[in-house]
Order: structure tokens, then sequence, then C-alpha cells
């Protein structure tokens, strides 16, 4: 992304920095907190300012700035592959507005803007997972055009689980 993304409605997106890194912080713990999963959160500054600024980072974001200062949302994402398409493809794992300052266009935005950058990359895809009972995150995403994909679920495995398998 060359260039900030203004949007006539008080806000701007910009690429994160690392002065961005205690509001990411904080806006990650909210999200955890609307997904009831604050039970998951291992989240540091030091951690976070590693992954997204360190020598190799695996993830960008782009948080959205009120014209006042404040930033109140932000999209981390990632560079993902398809085999299929033999491309890579960009990954949003996390979309958040604070619920103060939803309905001014800004999570919109964020997709706006992520959309573009794949298309400005040469990515094959843009995707992410959505809970299943985020009515209103479901009902956002359909409205941009995205597909929900009815026959696909995410596998995971963490801490020890993944352990016994290496």
């Amino acid at each position: 992304m060359s260039h900030p993304h203004t949007a006539s409605r008080g806000f701007a997106l910009r690429p994160a920095t690392p002065a961005d890194v205690p509001d990411l912080v904080r806006l990650i713990c909210a999200l955890a907190e609307y997904e009831k999963l604050t039970h998951l959160l291992e989240i540091t500054p030091e951690a976070l300012q590693a992954q997204l600024f360190g020598a190799r980072p695996p993830a960008e974001a782009l948080v959205a700035q009120l014209d006042d200062g404040r930033v109140v949302g932000f999209a981390l994402f990632f560079t993902n592959f398809s085999t299929f398409l033999c491309k890579p493809g960009l990954y949003l794992e996390d979309l958040f507005v604070e619920p103060a300052h939803r309905g001014l266009g800004i999570g919109r935005a964020l997709m706006q803007a992520l959309a573009g950058l794949a298309v400005e990359r040469g990515y094959g895809r843009f995707e992410w997972c959505v809970l299943d009972w985020n009515e209103p995150a479901i009902r956002f995403y359909e409205s941009l055009g995205a597909s929900i994909l009815p026959d696909w679920r995410l596998c995971r495995v963490t801490g020890s689980a993944m352990e016994r398998i290496a």
C-alpha cells in the first residue's frame, strides 16, 4: 500500500507502524472479549512488535485512525498460498472496529484496502474465517460479495497436541 486511503468520513487507513503496537494490543484484546476468547490471549506488546516489525515479519496490519488521532480499528493479515491457483493469497486473520465507531464505513474501507492490496500484488485469493454465530459479520461479508464456504472446516492443533504430532 503506497499511500493512505482516506475516507471523507473522518478517518484514514494506513499501514501499522511500531508506534501502533499498544493500540493494536488493546484492539486485539477487545476483539477477544467480543468473541469470548480472552482465555486464549497470550499477546504482549513485545511479542506483537517482533511479529509485525522484526527481521522477517510473518504478518502485516492496517490501522484505521480517526481525524483526532485515535486508532479505532485494524486488519491483521498475512500471505498464504493456493496450490490450485499456483499463486499467493491474502489471508485476513483479524478485522475489528471498536463498537462505538462502527457504521462509519471503517470495516468496509479496510476490506476494500485489503482486496486492493491482493489485486496490486497479483494474488489469486483474499480469504478469512468467520465465527458461525457472528451473524452481523456474516451479513457484512456477504454484502461485499464473499462466499461463505459451508463444506470447509478449520482444523487446528496447538501446544502439546502439536508437539505430539511433531
